[in-house]
């Protein structure tokens, strides 16, 4: 019998295998280009005359609540100039950016074929962090200011944690978390345990989407955080369970592991100091792999629009020792 399930695993394997790589070779035949518009470079090179001109092209990125002279007023900003002037260097060119990106609208045509690609244009938001990108049926936007580098001057008074994603690898990362919000059915998450999946869910769509970039970059963790998180597995599920959280409701629990945070939050010592913020959802993620590894009949689409407890009950999760 032990011998009988060896030779099965081993079957499953190169039937997965040879999948993988049907799909892979599927979705590099589809046609996806990218041609990304620099909108804020042509933003900072304005004079009032291409006001108009700026505004035909670009009529979503001028509120009609401001009259032209805020806009004219803007373009002659010194903080305006500089930040346009500090994109300019470290986005010289953007071809690196434009073929991730074209990666990404390619798994997300494969995956859900009514997808088309929208236009992908670039800005400056003065360091609005909060709103790196934004994602809608027709347009990208991306802002650039928010992508320098962490060490850049710019963010200085932002905690560390925070700054450690501002940086031009994690640009298609962020836009694939935003497409994950749009395909993926919000949730009325009371639980811990319904955050985590929910989280989990979102995690899982960007092994879909940008299988090119590291797990660390999905999750953005360094790697020295996942490897942490990889090898506490068993200890965090231990954690989680002898102290009943997972189906606990307790509001605080989010904050502690869920948001993002310098570190989770144990409430013991040696552990918090070492442990990356938003463990839960790393958790959650490795919940929603265990369940679609252990029923491969389920669909992507099912997954997700299966709820927290089900594909819970239905994973056969057992964490790393």
């Amino acid at each position: 019998m032990k011998y009988l399930s060896f030779f099965l695993l081993i079957i499953i394997t190169i039937v997965s295998c040879k999948n993988d790589s049907k799909i892979t070779d599927e979705i590099s035949k589809i046609e996806m280009p990218v041609q990304i518009e620099r909108f804020d470079k042509e933003f900072a090179s304005a004079k009032a005359e291409d006001l108009k001109t700026l505004q035909a092209n670009y009529p979503f990125m001028f509120s009609k609540s401001y009259p032209d002279e805020f806009w004219i007023t803007k373009i002659n900003d010194t903080i305006q100039q500089e930040l346009s002037s500090e994109v300019a260097k470290v986005f010289s060119q953007t071809q690196d950016i434009e073929t991730e990106i074209s990666n990404l609208f390619k798994h997300i045509k494969y995956y859900y074929p009514e997808f088309k690609s929208p236009r992908v244009i670039t800005s400056t938001s003065y360091v609005d962090y909060r709103n790196k990108v934004i994602v809608t049926d027709s347009i990208d936007i991306i802002a650039l200011d928010t992508y320098l580098g962490p060490d850049h001057e710019f963010y200085l008074g932002v905690q560390e944690y925070i700054r450690s994603g501002f940086k031009k690898s994690q640009i298609v990362v962020d836009l694939a978390n935003a497409y994950a919000e749009r395909y993926i059915l919000p949730t009325k998450n009371k639980t811990l345990l319904d955050e985590m999946i929910a989280a989990g869910k979102r995690l899982y769509f960007k092994d879909l989407m940008i299988p090119f970039k590291t797990d660390a970059e999905k999750i953005e963790y360094t790697p020295e955080q996942l490897q942490w998180a990889e090898a506490n597995e068993a200890y965090i599920w231990q954690y989680f369970v002898e102290r009943e959280l997972l189906f606990s409701t307790d509001s605080k629990l989010p904050s502690r592991f869920i948001n993002a945070a310098p570190f989770s939050k144990f409430y013991l010592a040696e552990i918090d100091n070492e442990s990356p913020g938003r463990i839960g959802e790393y958790m959650g993620w490795q919940i929603v792999k265990a369940y679609m590894e252990n029923n491969p009949e389920v669909s992507f689409k099912e997954l997700f629009n299966s709820s927290a407890e089900d594909i819970f009950n239905h994973s056969k999760f057992k964490p790393k020792k």
